[in-house]
């Protein structure tokens, strides 16, 4: 049975919530887990959460060491208390609404359904903005974006740029450039423990199909080789915990993390991509579902479903985030 609809209605347009016609079991889009969450520390998340909050977080000072004579005078230093501040400072939202006739006839929960695939597609945004302020606010690459100065600048031919990326087709020069990353880290004295590698889905296919490196044990860091009978599980490779993210997709779509300077603008047919290591020290974040509600139209009989997210983020230590720039041509 179809309801008439008024002109110009377009809610549900195709009448697919009539019960006669669809099975029950609904067919949902697929949902990865944020990438974000596992990444990042939420230390001060109980601290903030409401939209405008904010924390000022002390560093810890540095404590100079100075050579000691015998009867010499220990001058104590002052130390320094300089400070960090963090703000939720942003938010996305989603709205929809369900015609009460619709919420009456259908044969499956629109408001729940829709609710979730909102609350994914939250997620997704927030992973995006995440990724791009730890690419742009990475302490250790090549050349510095605006805003940033390196702590350490290394070799173009080591992490690549936008404009000479890394090429990571031939031999290991994927694996390699892992292995010059956690080097990096290593020289800034990052904690081995809770380090990770973020990358496009792209650039494991690309390292397993290329290396000859992945079957060593040592490379792992897990004791076990990833390659078994030919099959290739991505876990630990090269002392990180690795992860993928589409959001380092370089096809210039609105979820994909882009530098902010426009000299480093990349390739957007998927050949240069971002690659980031770090540790979970890095960034701070603090996110939330701030509300959802139900709300009726005035406009018509219906319920309109709402949603916020509020989040904020901050890079605390530059010198514990890698970026490379990596191309498949």
């Amino acid at each position: 049975m179809a309801f008439n609809s008024a002109s110009g209605y377009n809610n549900l347009p195709s009448g697919n919530f009539a019960p006669e016609i669809f099975s029950q079991k609904v067919l949902k889009f697929f949902r990865r887990a944020s990438v974000v969450e596992d990444i990042t520390n939420t230390d001060y998340a109980g601290e903030i959460e409401n939209f405008g909050d904010t924390v000022r977080i002390i560093k810890e000072p540095t404590v100079t060491v100075s050579t000691y004579s015998r009867g010499s005078v220990v001058n104590p230093q002052d130390l320094a208390d300089d400070q960090i501040t963090m703000v939720v400072d942003q938010a996305n939202a989603f709205a929809f609404k369900i015609d009460d006739i619709e919420e009456r006839h259908s044969h499956v929960n629109f408001e729940a359904l829709a609710t979730s695939s909102g609350a994914f597609a939250l997620k997704r945004k927030y992973d995006k903005t995440v990724l791009q302020a730890m690419a742009n606010g990475a302490g250790i690459a090549a050349s510095a974006v605006s805003g940033t100065t390196l702590t350490t600048t290394a070799a173009a031919g080591t992490l690549g740029t936008a404009n000479a990326p890394i090429n990571i087709e031939t031999d290991d020069a994927g694996i390699n450039m892992m292995l010059a990353m956690a080097r990096l880290l290593d020289d800034e004295s990052v904690p081995e423990e809770n380090r990770w590698f973020v990358a496009p889905p792209i650039f494991y296919e690309k390292v397993f199909q290329a290396g000859n490196k992945i079957a060593e044990v040592q490379v792992t860091g897990d004791g076990t080789s990833p390659l078994r009978n030919g099959l290739a599980t991505v876990g630990t490779l090269a002392g990180f915990r690795c992860y993928k993210s589409t959001a380092l997709n370089s096809t210039g779509g609105t979820d994909q993390v882009t530098l902010t300077d426009a000299s480093a603008t990349l390739a957007t047919d998927g050949s240069e991509n971002i690659v980031l290591a770090g540790h979970m020290s890095s960034t701070s974040t603090a996110s939330h579902i701030a509300k959802t509600e139900v709300v009726r139209s005035t406009e018509s009989f219906s319920d309109v479903i709402r949603g916020l997210h509020v989040f904020g983020q901050k890079v605390l230590r530059q010198e514990a985030i890698v970026r490379g720039v990596v191309d498949f041509a």
